[in-house]
């Protein structure tokens, strides 16, 4: 395997990592639980407005189970188009900006919202990628 499509690997392996230790978080143990005395059962017998079919700590855990799955995702595609068909995805501009943009839109979200450990895993899979699309260039036009 080339260095771009290797960087482009060690970034989705570091999401793909990061994704499946959050779905272990989303339904195993305390970490994505409330540390507020009576909020979960506040949460839990509260629904949103958009609808009463579900709980607010319902939404709570499918939103962070769909978040997990979709790093989950991209982890496992981007990992297989690295490794196995590194041509088809770079040589897709669309497949390339689809990637650095999701790693960068993690970024930004990371930044606002996320505390040190995510924000550092996606900023330097998004360093990866980046450098691997760099690589990539820099080695086509040589």
């Amino acid at each position: 395997m080339t260095r771009a499509p290797l960087l482009i690997a060690c970034a989705a392996a570091i999401v793909l990592v990061l994704g499946v230790v959050h779905l272990a978080y989303t339904f195993h143990g305390p970490k994505l639980t409330p540390r507020a005395a009576g909020l979960q059962a506040a949460m839990q017998a509260d629904s949103p407005h958009i609808s009463r079919r579900t709980t607010m700590w319902g939404a709570w855990i499918s939103f962070n189970a769909s978040h997990s799955l979709g790093a989950i995702l991209f982890g496992l595609l981007y990992g297989y188009l690295a490794c196995a068909l590194p041509e088809v995805l770079l040589g897709s501009r669309f497949l390339c900006t689809l990637g650095l943009g999701m790693l960068l839109s993690y970024v930004a979200l990371g930044w606002c919202y996320w505390f040190s450990v995510p924000l550092t895993g996606v900023s330097i899979a998004a360093l990866l990628f980046a450098g691997g699309l760099a690589l990539q260039a820099w080695s086509a036009g040589a």
